[in-house]
């Protein structure tokens, strides 16, 4: 079992969308292409990536999780270099992320009306 931590430097993404498409629509492409695209891309310091849908399948949430605010902002560049990057923003409406994110992290998403809270304690079983 992982010990209680004081300290985390990793930075926890939640993405929430409405489905503008038909459900299967986005799911095929949540699958075939962003998914499958961010997976491609071997970034070191990303954890997960996991898309959720709601029951009525009209919403979802994307949670990323990654190392530390370095490594999203590397996630960042790489999403503003990406083929979906307009795509994305068709359907996203940022809620918050959570994390001791550096002010770079904070001024690059700034722009889309990013909210942070900090890490206060607790533990995570995978590390």
């Amino acid at each position: 079992m992982a010990d209680l931590r004081a300290k985390s430097d990793q930075i926890c993404s939640v993405i929430q969308c409405s489905i503008k498409s038909s459900p299967e629509e986005f799911k095929t492409w949540v699958k075939n292409r962003s998914s499958k695209y961010v997976l491609d891309l071997k970034e070191e310091k990303l954890i997960s990536y996991e898309w959720h849908i709601s029951d009525d399948e009209t919403e979802a949430t994307l949670v990323e999780i990654l190392t530390d605010s370095d490594g999203y902002m590397q996630r960042i560049k790489n999403h503003v270099d990406s083929p979906l990057a307009a795509e994305v923003m068709e359907l996203v409406d940022f809620k918050g992320w959570l994390g001791n994110a550096k002010p770079d992290l904070i001024e690059a998403l700034a722009p889309f009306g990013a909210t942070f809270q900090n890490y206060l304690f607790g533990f995570n079983h995978s590390i």
